[in-house]
């Protein structure tokens, strides 16, 4: 089973408005983030006990507030075998981040259930909700995570910002979610609902008569204008000019130190409620299995393969098949077996067309249909079909790049870098140019060319490989399916990083590592040209480049890359490694573990200053020495 830290980096910067429940962080309130992922685990716990009892197994789990990710996961794995609560928790991570991103725009009081704006709510949500089952049917499950978080913020904030709570009600307000509902009794534009809280005393400004008559009302907020309706109710704070203006004080109960904060606990409780609501409408429409994707418990496991078929390649293409095929069955048998398998031949000046299918067999046939064809030495149309590959690719996917020619699109390296980052994909390429003579098309057979890729152009794939946590291995069409055990390493599930290291000049120097209990199946790889390596583990014992099985572990070479499984016995402790080379290298330590890493950027931004999850790296700004 796998547990998961996740880790958010983000400005501490924090204003003192609010006009919905916090997004992400609150002392002693529950936030957006909460309540949505509290919904969410329970939601899924309810759908994976009755797949459970519909099979005629157990599950045994309390189905309540103090779920957390990882019990959830352990109790779902027995049915879909999910070996990692990664994409369980990154699905959920998502989904809140955009429900915190809502609150940026505080110019649409419709988004949050504001000036009594609720028929406009619901047509938001109800929208949505059909946005997100669209996207469900379409496979979008990214674009659905976020949708479903838009419209959860406006569905929460009708409890925190409506008199829901203060008309006694215990359930939810089921119409916002039905589309054709009609909602009848909202509070018109001459019916006074509030009066003046009397100091700092505000539980009681709502007028009695809309609880007589059963009236919905939303507070009123304005940042800069205090203009309102007469006789209306504020939304509260500090922050809103409207509640300086008759009748005082506010209504909402984003924190218990709100206005209204002694509802509340009340408040969301029926927003998670809510939420789990709309959940619910989503199961019934999709499925329980269409369900569980769009929550990241099944996993989504998209195999990529970008192929040169450039003439230069008619040595090596039907290798590259070999191994293209050895990849897809070590996947198929592995417990992260593909949902869909995307195939990007590339020629020059010719790329694509991006052919997908789920089926592994049909797949396999797509690929040994690829024939060598046209092109020469020159650098080919590479990152072309990798950026076709990456758009066309859910996030997380594994690629293949297999060519042994540089990139003559070499300026679309930012935009892949970018792809790279915003889908955190993983790229391997297999290079044949190193240590292979190729073929021109203007000499026979018989004649080869020792034309090779410039180091700048071997170096991009090797950058391109480093950002995305993949390799670059440079190989021979002799040794091209000795490197299938190296990349079949990464079928297994719960793998984790452990080091990453790119040298570029290369240096001595030395590089230490702890691995922990939690670890098992310890594998390390150096790319380079003739590395000098040494290996120590928490015992003093070493074991160099040079001794295939040692104390330590054994070494596989294949190309540029030295493989090293470490011995099972004794692996915990510090670790450490000296080493020296002619050229740059790698150093990339991966295992299976219980535990995992995830973060995300925030920054505070908008007009209420909140922090909201950032698409890209925060920029390096340089600053100049002095006080």
């Amino acid at each position: 089973m796998m547990s998961l830290m996740v880790v958010a980096v983000f400005f501490t910067f924090q204003p003192p408005w609010a006009t919905a429940f916090k997004p992400l962080s609150s002392e002693g309130s529950l936030t957006h983030r909460q309540i949505t992922e509290m919904a969410i685990l329970r939601k899924t716990a309810e759908v994976c006990r009755d797949v459970a009892i519909a099979e005629g197994q157990d599950f045994k789990l309390t189905i309540d507030n103090t779920l957390t990710v990882f019990a959830v996961q352990q109790a779902c794995s027995r049915l879909h075998s999910v070996h990692s609560t990664r994409g369980f928790q990154s699905a959920i991570s998502s989904t809140y981040y955009s429900n915190a991103a809502v609150d940026v725009d505080q110019i649409d009081p419709e988004r949050h259930c504001d000036a009594e704006k609720i028929r406009e709510a619901q047509k938001l949500i109800t929208d949505g909700m059909k946005s997100v089952k669209t996207n469900i049917d379409e496979e979008s499950y990214v674009f659905a995570r976020i949708r479903l978080g838009i419209i959860c913020h406006t569905l929460q904030d009708f409890y925190s910002h409506s008199n829901w709570v203060e008309l006694d009600k215990s359930v939810p307000f089921s119409k916002l979610i039905n589309r054709d509902a009609i909602i009848d009794n909202i509070a018109d534009i001459n019916t006074k609902t509030c009066r003046n809280c009397i100091g700092d005393k505000c539980s009681d400004n709502i007028l009695p008569e809309l609880k007589e008559k059963n009236l919905i009302t939303s507070g009123y907020f304005g940042l800069f204008s205090s203009s309102k309706p007469n006789g209306k109710c504020s939304h509260g704070g500090k922050s809103d000019a409207t509640s300086f203006k008759e009748p005082t004080g506010g209504i909402n109960k984003d924190e218990i130190t709100s206005s209204h904060g002694i509802y509340h606990k009340r408040a969301a409780d029926l927003a998670i409620s809510a939420t789990m609501e709309l959940l619910e409408d989503i199961r019934l429409a999709k499925g329980n299995q269409a369900f569980l994707q769009l929550v990241g418990m099944n996993k989504t496991s998209v195999l990529a393969f970008v192929i040169d078929t450039t003439g230069s390649m008619s040595d090596e293409i039907e290798e590259a098949k070999r191994v293209s095929f050895t990849i897809i069955d070590s996947r198929i048998a592995s417990a992260e077996k593909p949902s869909e398998y995307i195939l990007v031949p590339f020629n020059d000046p010719d790329f694509g067309p991006l052919i997908r299918t789920r089926n592994a067999e049909l797949f396999k046939e797509a690929i040994s249909l690829l024939r060598a064809h046209d092109g020469g030495d020159e650098p080919e149309m590479c990152l072309s079909g990798l950026q076709l590959a990456l758009a066309g690719a859910p996030p997380s996917s594994d690629i293949y790049v297999f060519t042994d020619a540089g990139a003559k699109d070499f300026e679309l390296e930012s935009t892949i870098r970018a792809m790279i980052e915003n889908t955190k994909s993983r790229v391997n390429f297999l290079l044949t140019r190193t240590f292979s003579f190729r073929k021109k098309r203007d000499v026979s057979q018989s004649q080869r060319s020792s034309t090779r890729m410039s180091q700048p152009q071997v170096q991009l794939y090797r950058d391109l490989a480093d950002v995305s946590g993949g390799q670059a291995i440079e190989v021979t069409k002799s040794t091209l399916s000795q490197a299938t055990a190296v990349i079949t390493d990464s079928s297994a599930s719960a793998l984790v990083t452990v080091l990453q290291v790119v040298r570029n000049p290369a240096k001595a120097e030395n590089f230490s590592f702890v691995l922990d209990s939690s670890l098992s199946n310890v594998t390390m790889y150096i790319t380079g040209v003739s590395p000098v390596f040494t290996l120590y583990n928490p015992t003093g014992e070493s074991q160099s480049e040079s001794v295939t099985d040692g104390p330590l572990g054994s070494i596989q070479t294949v190309g540029n890359l030295w493989r090293i499984k470490l011995n099972s016995e004794n692996q915990t402790g510090v670790w450490s490694i000296s080493i020296n080379s002619t050229r740059s290298y790698t150093i990339k330590i991966i295992g299976q573990s219980s535990f995992d890493f995830l973060f995300n950027f925030l920054g505070s931004e908008g007009l209420q200053g909140d922090f909201v999850p950032k698409e890209n790296r925060p920029i390096s700004v340089k600053t100049s020495g002095g006080s």
